[in-house]
């Protein structure tokens, strides 16, 4: 029997991306998806009328934990609001779920966009060889999984990279090649050199030891 899939996207302010975001998951019929709101002052809740909506505090990890609570599916595939996925990727994500000591995995991330985008895709594709990988790629993993490894950190940064580093441990991943679409916001507004720059020092300084709270007041968020 082939497990069910539950979406969760966490979202804040995403009236420019949701509509569009739902018509796309609506049409690869997935068990259920949810909105994880964060608090959104524009038109988001409005315009997610299409889903099963659930609000809660402000933060990615609060958010993301609220939509798996909410959540009856069997796995469990957290997206971001600017992505698309291939139309066979909820089955592929499926049949990777039947094989045994498989805990979770992710999908190949294609960032959309110049040069800019290649210079980005050829990064994540050699860092996920590592099994480092960050919620543009469309993390997914069992329930029970989930619920084992307590779910996301109560974090407002890093909180899916240091998810990620746990559900390595937890079993087998499936790194899966169904690719998954990236829009070019986040260096088109914020510049690609900027970008760059901040994801390195943010990395390494988590890595030295700084609060991912602390961190959160040195990266910008691009809605």
């Amino acid at each position: 029997m082939w497990p069910s899939i539950s979406i969760i996207v966490p979202v804040l302010n995403e009236e420019a991306e949701i509509a569009g975001l739902l018509e796309h998951l609506m049409a690869l019929r997935p068990h259920e998806v949810i909105i994880a709101d964060g608090g959104s002052t524009d038109a988001t809740l409005s315009r997610a009328s299409r889903a099963r909506v659930v609000e809660g505090a402000s933060g990615r990890g609060p958010q993301l934990n609220a939509g798996a609570a909410a959540a009856c599916g069997d796995v469990l595939l957290f997206l971001h609001a600017d992505v698309r996925l291939a139309p066979t990727a909820l089955k592929e994500i499926q049949r990777a779920m039947l094989e045994y000591g498989v805990a979770g995995g992710n999908l190949d991330i294609i960032y959309l966009g110049g040069w800019e985008a290649g210079l980005f895709t050829r990064i994540n594709r050699l860092r996920r060889r590592f099994h480092v990988f960050y919620g543009d790629s469309g993390i997914f993993c069992r329930r029970e999984v989930f619920e084992r490894l307590g779910g996301y950190r109560d974090w407002p940064l890093l909180e899916d990279y240091e998810f990620a580093r746990r559900l390595s441990r937890a079993g087998r991943l499936a790194l899966l090649e169904s690719p998954i679409q990236v829009s070019a916001r986040r260096w088109q507004r914020g510049g690609l050199f900027t970008t760059l720059w901040s994801w390195f020092w943010i990395q390494a300084l988590y890595l030295a030891g700084v609060s991912p709270h602390k961190l959160a007041s040195m990266y910008r968020h691009v809605r």
